[in-house]
């Protein structure tokens, strides 16, 4: 049995509880959650700092983690999409050394669960025997060509039945984009993901480019398709933002998880409301500067009692694997985010949006959620010195 205690405790899912005490087994299953003068002593591990639940990473490109710092920053999504393909003929013990290494990062970091997006099996070594409990989004997309949809999802569906779901993992079959995914595709993947509790990651809304698309079949997806040789004589703009698009043709009795949303305006949010009482909003703020120089306006989503999550990207758009990293730059740039805030979007949020809410996510008795130590005072100040320090990781 093991004692710990800070100067304040974040259970997320209750109060703050100053010089807290979390009481957990061998396994690292929350026994209680006290104050100091309940307890010996003696009997306790102090710690200066505050204690919070291990974070959620809820969007994560583990396998492109051999693509650190080899493209530019800055360049918007359409460059940066174009330069990210033509990288090929990496060398598989490349490939593998820097999944292996990925993974570690996250652990050092104090990520206990990380919703991770997959099209080839790459990463499925490493996952079987991380400590992070993945959820395992296979991404298929067939260029909005229907004709295609059945040989796509024929390919990717074998990537999926690839992936290991033993040791709590998760794994879904998950259109990529509303610009990458046509109709036909979309109505395979919602026949495969007709079970209970499953989650639907996409990305959404990450350039003003694609809102054009789908408003007008203007911007830079036209250009886009034509230089990969995809015709889009059959394409017809819909007259509204591309979430719309999503929204009609995916299955609202699943949990959606939306990434990016960095041009998602209070309308958008309001008609996925609307279409569910499932949807959860990822937000990846240092891959948003990195590629686009621009961040989602957050007050919208608080606005709108959004359910927000906190992702990473791949080590291809941002510095590093980092939820506090994240956390760090969203009170850097839009600062009237409060701390509270930002860790429930760290934690708990991102645990129910991939389903791993009965485990992790908060210090709740019952529980195995990993405890991270954050280097603050009572303040509760994020800053650039402000650190992370694992002190019981969910393999505990």
């Amino acid at each position: 049995m093991r004692k710990i205690s800070a100067d304040i405790v974040f259970p997320v899912a209750s109060e703050p509880v100053k010089e807290g005490v979390v009481v957990l087994d061998e396994a690292g299953k929350v026994l209680a959650l006290d104050s100091r003068p309940e307890h010996d002593p003696a009997s306790l591990e102090i710690h200066k700092g505050v204690i919070v639940p291990g974070f959620i990473n809820t969007h994560c490109h583990l396998e492109l983690s051999h693509m650190k710092g080899r493209v530019d920053t800055g360049t918007g999504l359409l460059p940066f999409l174009q330069k990210v393909v033509k990288f090929r003929n990496f060398p598989m013990e490349e490939i593998l050394d820097a999944i292996e290494r990925a993974d570690r990062e996250m652990c050092e970091n104090g990520i206990v669960a990380v919703g991770d997006i997959s099209n080839k099996l790459d990463t499925k070594e490493q996952k079987d025997k991380s400590p992070i409990r993945y959820y395992t989004f296979v991404e298929m997309f067939d260029f909005l060509q229907n004709e295609g949809a059945q040989k796509t999802f024929n390919m990717y569906k074998e990537v999926y039945d690839g992936q290991s779901d033993a040791g709590g993992n998760r794994k879904s079959c998950v259109p990529h984009a509303p610009y990458t995914v046509s109709p036909r595709l979309f109505r395979l993947l919602n026949e495969t993901n007709e079970e209970e509790g499953v989650t639907i990651s996409i990305h959404n809304q990450e350039t003003e480019h694609e809102d054009n698309f789908f408003l007008h079949k203007s911007g830079g997806f036209v250009e886009f398709y034509e230089s990969f040789g995809f015709p889009l004589r059959h394409f017809e703009p819909t007259g509204k933002t591309s979430i719309h698009y999503a929204l009609q043709q995916m299955n609202p009795q699943c949990r959606t998880l939306f990434v990016h949303n960095t041009m998602t305006g209070p309308e958008d949010i309001r008609a996925a409301h609307a279409w569910s009482d499932k949807v959860y909003w990822a937000t990846c703020a240092n891959a948003n500067l990195y590629i686009e120089n621009r961040m989602p306006y957050y007050q919208h989503f608080i606005d709108a009692g959004a359910r927000m999550t906190i992702g990473t990207d791949s080590l291809t758009s941002n510095w590093q694997l980092s939820v506090l990293e994240e956390m760090k730059t969203i009170a850097r740039y839009q600062s009237y985010v409060p701390f509270g805030t930002l860790l429930r979007w760290a934690t708990l949020n991102g645990a129910e949006a991939l389903g791993f809410e009965a485990e992790l996510g908060s210090i709740e008795v019952g529980k195995k959620p990993g405890l991270n130590l954050l280097s603050l005072d009572e303040s509760l100040k994020l800053s650039a010195e402000t650190e992370v320090k694992p002190l019981v990781p969910r393999s505990s």
